[in-house]
């Protein structure tokens, strides 16, 4: 009888064990059998390295790229191709964001109903979130400018404009030479995977430490008389403002008094900020990780502490992080997680995947977006001029960044709009673009105008 009972025990510990590998490995299919079956080495959806099969579209059907049995075919306009060259990529997979690359499995014909089926036969229609008519735009108002536009919806989370620039045609790839300075970066979506000195435009995190910290932030003044020695450094402004109310320092960009705050709330503190406004984390963008921004809080220089406050020193910030801080200051807080991907539907029509929207963590408290959010407005009211943004419920913050290396700034724009229909956050980035408010402002005027227009 003993040993009866022993062997049932055994019998069903083992069942459970390989009830337990059953359901790990369902588990496991279902969130990476896609990865599994796009593997290269998989001949039955790779010809010599190129994905044989699969349609990518944008969010309103117009075809991107297209595959038959390996032979590549791209959007019929040539601005289209150029535009969205990094996120449609290229089949020999050296942009490594590219959702020929990335999404291989689901354009090959896999899901976890039917399995691996169709593999390598008409594959299944991949739909983006973006629109290319506004990608179209971005790429133009962009110009020769290297940098990166970036547009989305901070209640779904759907990516609606994705530019990076330099760029070219994939259906007519040019000899691109190493050290050909037009070309550099241009396997790199700067969106994505990059991350850039952030200038004034980190002034924001830098204000909502400053509220949460400091309980009569608001209620004080700075004095600015140009330039103001913290620490081993001396902290420069582009020109003698004077005395300022918080919003005032914000409106003029005055690095004498934000970099003073910096110097009262600490290194530590800052970047504890700087982390919960999700700017260190790396986004997963259905599956696409983006770079995590970095900064230089760890000095013992209060000085350094000034210029890092400021958004210049070691700090770098990933546009795309950036772009979703934005989100939770328009939203409130939390706002969704971008996405890049709409729909994958059977070539008939009918769709194998849902793609559901998600919420970040809060990002940002209510209250202090609350205030954040009347100050960008404020800015645009008293400084930038709604004048320049004609339609648009638009709040935002300039940012020009200065590289030691460069002899121009870098020019920055973040924000978003209010508008039911078209309830965006943004980011421009445009490498030796100067000033914000000159070159990164009007590329998000005119990006946006053409977003709002298609809503």
């Amino acid at each position: 009888m003993k040993n009866i009972t022993r062997r049932t025990i055994i019998t069903f510990f083992l069942a459970a064990i390989l009830l337990a590998g059953t359901f790990f490995f369902v588990g496991r299919l279902f969130m990476d059998g896609s990865s599994w079956v796009s593997l290269s080495a998989n001949t039955h959806i790779y010809s010599n390295g190129i994905l044989k099969s699969g349609t990518l579209l944008d969010r309103d059907g117009e075809v991107l790229a297209s595959s038959n049995q390996g032979n590549w075919t791209f959007a019929d306009n040539a601005t289209t191709r150029r535009a969205l060259l990094h996120t449609v990529g290229i089949p020999q997979g050296t942009i490594s964001t590219g959702a020929i690359t990335k999404f291989a499995g689901k354009l090959a014909g896999y899901n976890f109903i039917t399995g691996a089926k169709h593999l390598g036969t008409s594959g299944n229609n991949l739909y983006l979130t973006v629109d290319a008519d506004v990608c179209d735009t971005a790429y133009q108002a962009l110009g020769n400018y290297k940098g990166t536009v970036g547009v989305y919806n901070y209640e779904t989370g759907e990516i609606i404009c994705l530019v990076s620039t330099p760029t070219y045609d994939p259906a007519n790839p040019p000899a691109i030479s190493v050290e050909d300075p037009a070309y550099e970066g241009v396997y790199v979506n700067r969106f994505l995977s990059s991350k850039f000195i952030p200038g004034s435009t980190f002034k924001l995190v830098t204000l909502y430490a400053a509220l949460e910290e400091i309980p009569d932030i608001r209620s004080r003044t700075f004095h600015c008389e140009g330039s103001v020695q913290i620490g081993d450094q001396l902290i420069t402004c582009t020109g003698a403002h004077g005395d300022l109310t918080l919003e005032q320092a914000l409106n003029v960009s005055c690095n004498c008094a934000f970099g003073q705050i910096a110097e009262m709330i600490g290194g530590k503190k800052l970047a504890k900020y700087a982390e919960a406004a999700g700017l260190t984390d790396s986004y997963s963008v259905n599956g696409i990780a983006t770079k995590a921004s970095s900064f230089g809080f760890d000095s013992k220089d209060s000085g350094d502490i000034a210029w890092a406050g400021v958004g210049q020193g070691k700090d770098l910030v990933n546009p795309c992080a950036m772009m979703v801080y934005m989100g939770a200051i328009a939203n409130g807080g939390k706002t969704a997680v971008p996405q890049i991907i709409s729909k994958v539907t059977l070539p008939g029509g009918l769709k194998t995947s849902i793609y559901l929207h998600k919420k970040t963590e809060p990002l940002i408290t209510e209250e202090s977006a609350s205030i954040i959010a009347e100050y960008m407005k404020s800015n645009v009211v008293n400084n930038y001029g709604e004048s320049r943004f004609p339609g648009l419920d638009i709040y935002g913050k300039t940012g020009t960044a200065q590289v030691d290396s460069a002899e121009v700034s870098n020019s920055w724009f973040v924000g978003f709009i209010r508008n039911e229909n078209a309830p965006y956050a943004f980011v421009v980035y445009a490498e030796g673009g100067g000033s914000g408010v000159s070159t990164a402002a009007k590329i998000a005027n005119t990006v946006l105008q053409a977003a709002v227009a298609r809503d």
